[in-house]
C-alpha cells in the first residue's frame, strides 16, 4: 500500500493517536497536515522530524477545531499547497465529566463543536475537490462511546453517536464518486494523557497501579488490554487502500470486546 503523492489531513495530531496516524500516512509517502494544541518547539519537533524521517512535506496548521472558518481554511490552504487533499482524518477531541444536571453549558458547546461540528466542517471543505477526482478517504476517530454510552460523560457520549451518524450520511451521499467515509471506534488507547491519570487515580481511590489499570481503567474491555496507537494507526492506513474501497459507512470497533455484548 502506497500513499505517495497524496495528501492527507489529520486534526488534533500533535500528539496521541492523530500523531500516530499522521506519522504512518507519512511512512506510506503521504504529505501530511497536522494539526493541534500544544508546545511550539515541541509541534516543531514533531513536523520537521516527519519529513527527515519519511522524505515527504509536512506542514503545521494551527486552525481552532472549534472555528468553523479556520476549519475551512485550514482545507483550502492545503488544497493550495498540495493541490489537493486526498484524506482527512477527523480526530480532535476533547473530554468532560460531570452529571448533566451539572454539566456547564459552555462545556457542553465546546465538546460538540470540536468532536462533531469540526468534523462536519472539515468534509464539507473537502468534499467538493474529492468529489472531482473520483477518489478521497474520509476517517473520523469516534469511539466505543458512539455505540454505548456512560454516566456523566452526555455531550461526548452524544459527539461520538453523532460522528456514527455523520459518517453513514455521508458515506451514502458519496458512495457512486470513489470517496469512502468510515470511523474507527477505539476503546481505551494508551496514551500520554491516560498514563499521567494513573498516578492520581491510585492516590485518591488508594489502589494500586495495576488495580487502576485493570479494574478502573479496563473494566470495561473484556481483553484488559489497552489499544495503541499503532494499532489505529494501522486500521487507518488500511482503510485508504484499494483492498477497502468498498469499506464506507462503516463503524469499526477496536474495543478489546467493550461493545460485543
Amino acid at each position: 500500500m502506497s500513499l505517495k503523492s497524496r495528501t492527507a489531513i489529520v486534526t488534533g495530531s500533535t500528539s496521541g493517536i492523530g500523531l500516530a496516524v499522521a506519522r504512518a500516512f507519512a511512512r506510506e509517502g503521504a504529505n501530511v497536515v497536522i494539526n493541534g494544541f500544544g508546545d511550539a518547539a515541541a509541534i516543531e519537533a514533531e513536523r520537521a522530524g516527519i519529513e527527515k524521517e519519511f522524505g515527504v512535506k509536512a506542514v503545521y496548521s494551527s486552525a481552532d477545531m472549534s472555528k468553523g472558518p479556520e476549519i475551512r481554511a485550514m482545507v483550502a490552504d492545503a488544497e493550495k499547497t498540495f493541490g489537493a487533499v486526498d484524506v482527512l482524518v477527523n480526530n480532535a477531541g476533547i473530554q468532560h465529566v460531570a452529571p448533566i444536571e451539572e454539566f456547564p453549558p459552555e462545556k457542553w458547546e465546546l465538546i460538540i463543536a470540536i468532536n462533531l461540528m469540526a468534523a462536519f466542517h472539515a468534509m464539507a471543505a473537502v468534499i467538493p475537490g474529492m468529489k472531482a477526482r473520483k477518489w478521497g478517504r474520509i476517517i473520523s476517530t469516534a469511539s466505543a462511546h458512539s455505540k454505548v454510552a456512560s454516566p456523566f460523560k452526555s455531550a461526548y457520549v452524544s459527539a461520538k453517536h453523532g460522528i456514527d451518524g455523520l459518517t453513514k450520511t455521508a458515506a451514502l451521499e458519496l458512495a457512486t464518486f470513489g470517496v469512502t467515509v468510515n470511523c474507527i471506534s477505539p476503546g481505551y488507547v494508551w496514551t500520554p494523557l491516560v498514563e499521567k491519570q494513573i498516578p492520581d487515580t491510585m492516590a485518591a481511590r488508594g489502589l494500586t497501579r495495576e488495580q487502576v489499570i485493570n479494574d478502573v481503567l479496563l473494566t470495561a474491555q473484556p481483553t484488559k488490554q489497552f489499544v495503541t496507537v499503532d494499532e489505529v494507526a494501522a486500521l487507518a492506513c488500511f482503510l485508504c487502500t484499494d483492498a477497502a474501497a468498498q469499506i464506507t459507512g462503516a463503524n469499526l470497533s477496536m474495543d478489546g470486546g467493550w461493545t460485543a455484548a
